[in-house]
């Protein structure tokens, strides 16, 4: 059974970027076993209904404005899987999860900038999956859930999105990590590693600093998706962690 992850995308110059955090993504691609397929849950991609990517081939979509060239230099010719991208469907429709299959959407910068780093080949299928930003956290909980036999046929389960992410309070020069930021990623990673749903799904209430770390939902919902898929087993174990930029972070859990 294939282990779903919850890994943070960064900025879009995370995939030109030497890191500990990209290294850490390089080894992690090479050390889990091969999956038959990629699923990744982007905070990027949001609408009101679930879509589900199914292009036979994707684009790359610079999705972002004001960057440096190397940004828009990244490339990553993933293909998709219509057969994989309809098994969604219908699990979904199971569980009464409405959904559609959008066959014109590329591969945003929450997709590739991870997966430019984990299988740089892009030789595996990739299917997107949308996020609904105005949910309230147990329903992307419940959709995973609704995923669960994914993890026996070999499909790899990617959250991507951000546990603090509040861009107009990066500091681009700064070394050190704001003091908000550190206590509202200790107070979620202690709940996420006791699996504490009725504390986490909320976190807006409880947890500290939640309107400076977390004042939109859509970077977390690719967590709480994640998680609902290993909700079978429940077991979290915090993989990496670094700052940038004074608050962004650098995340990566395994789940199941």
């Amino acid at each position: 059974m294939y282990p779903t992850l919850f890994l943070a995308h960064g900025t879009p110059l995370l995939a030109a970027e030497d890191l500990p955090y990209t290294r850490f993504l390089r080894n992690l691609g090479r050390h889990l076993p091969r999956p038959e397929g990629i699923v990744v849950v982007s905070a990027h991609w949001e609408s009101p209904l679930q879509l589900i990517s199914g292009a036979s081939r994707h684009e790359t979509l610079h999705d972002f404005f004001g960057y440096p060239e190397e940004a828009y230099a990244v490339t990553y010719p993933g293909q998709g899987d219509i057969l994989l991208s309809l098994q969604i469907r219908k699990e979904l429709a199971a569980e009464g999860i409405a959904s559609e299959i959008d066959d014109a959407r590329g591969l945003d910068h929450g997709v590739w900038s991870l997966l430019h780093w984990m299988y740089p080949a892009a030789d595996i299928p990739v299917v997107a999956l949308s996020v609904h930003p105005r949910l309230a956290p147990e329903e992307p909980y419940r959709i995973g859930q609704a995923l669960h036999a994914l993890r026996d046929k070999g499909i790899l389960v990617i959250g991507s999105g951000g546990t603090v992410h509040n861009p107009p309070l990066l500091q681009w020069d700064s070394s050190m990590v704001d003091r908000w930021a550190l206590e509202f990623d200790e107070w979620l990673g202690e709940r996420i590693g006791v699996w504490d749903l009725e504390a986490l799904f909320d976190y807006e209430n409880r947890a500290p600093h939640a309107k400076l770390a977390a004042p939109t939902r859509e970077h977390l919902y690719p967590l709480f998706l994640a998680m609902g898929l290993a909700d079978r087993k429940r077991k979290a174990r915090l993989l990496h962690q670094e700052y940038q930029y004074g608050s962004l972070s650098l995340t990566g859990w395994m789940f199941g």
